[in-house]
């Protein structure tokens, strides 16, 4: 089983926004104007709105730290899992609408755009460090937040929508930072794991991970009846809706064993 709450060092996950975030304008600033209307896996969206999306979900640092934190019961990240379900939708109009203002010009335009939402990010970093522990913080919608949960929340935008980019722009492999790589692969993990809490199935993403999910007759020792164990990309890809279970399966992306270990179901975990 996972920890009951898994706690994320602060530093680290700082580090990791920085530097996940710098290979993603690496590869932003190569973009050409073809490349921006390249379709992406994202419904209607192309490269265009995918990178408008990054610079929204990156430019948007939480409320004020040199207020009053927010009161009420602190929003988890498995709560937030289970919130994305219901914003996709707003999130749709900000985006197309950004897309047509900001992010409609030329690749060069679209660049210093995106530098702009880096910059910001780096600010509100800068504001995250020099907080006290356990801050919290307030989304949008008014939840509260601990501040590193929220930025992990921020590492999984980075991440996730990289290889949606790199999927887009036909990138055999995107180099991601690999403390970002590990913080999102245990975060939907954990958030699978509460989602269908049980033990019945061992859930394995070598090297991050490890959780028990699943309701049925618990594994307490030895070889566990029910494995599944695939890589973090791959993990990332089911957890986000991107890869179909069944497809992986068969493609032996995962390796399922036993008779509760399919966990097509279950899938995605974020909205």
């Amino acid at each position: 089983m996972p920890p009951k709450s898994r706690t994320y060092q602060p530093q680290k996950v700082r580090a990791a926004l920085v530097a996940q975030n710098e290979a993603l304008r690496a590869v932003v600033h190569r973009l050409t104007a073809p490349d921006l209307d390249r379709p992406t896996r994202l419904g209607s969206w192309r490269v265009r709105e995918l990178v408008a999306h990054l610079s929204l979900a990156l430019s948007l640092p939480p409320a004020p730290l040199d207020g009053p934190a927010p009161e009420g019961p602190v929003l988890s990240l498995a709560d937030y899992a289970e919130l994305t379900r219901t914003m996709a939708e707003a999130v749709d109009t900000r985006v197309t609408g950004l897309a047509a203002d900001e992010f409609a010009g030329p690749p060069q335009e679209v660049a210093a755009a995106f530098d702009r939402s880096l910059d910001d990010l780096r600010s509100a970093l800068d504001e995250a460090a020099a907080a006290e522990p356990g801050r919290r913080t307030a989304l949008r919608a008014g939840r509260p937040m601990l501040l590193t949960d929220y930025l992990v929340t921020r590492l999984v935008e980075a991440v996730v929508h990289a290889d949606d980019l790199a999927d887009a722009l036909g990138l055999a492999d995107f180099p991601h930072d690999r403390q970002a790589l590990a913080a999102v692969t245990r975060m939907l993990a954990d958030a699978f794991a509460d989602h269908v809490p049980g033990g019945a199935v061992e859930l394995r993403i070598p090297p991050y991970a490890v959780v028990q999910a699943v309701p049925g007759p618990k594994h307490t020792r030895g070889t566990p009846p029910n494995v599944v164990e695939t890589g973090p990309l791959t993990w990332i890809r089911l957890a986000t809706g991107r890869a179909d279970w069944a497809a992986a399966v068969a493609d032996a992306q995962v390796s399922a064993s036993g008779e509760r270990s399919d966990l097509g179901e279950y899938l995605p975990v974020l909205g």
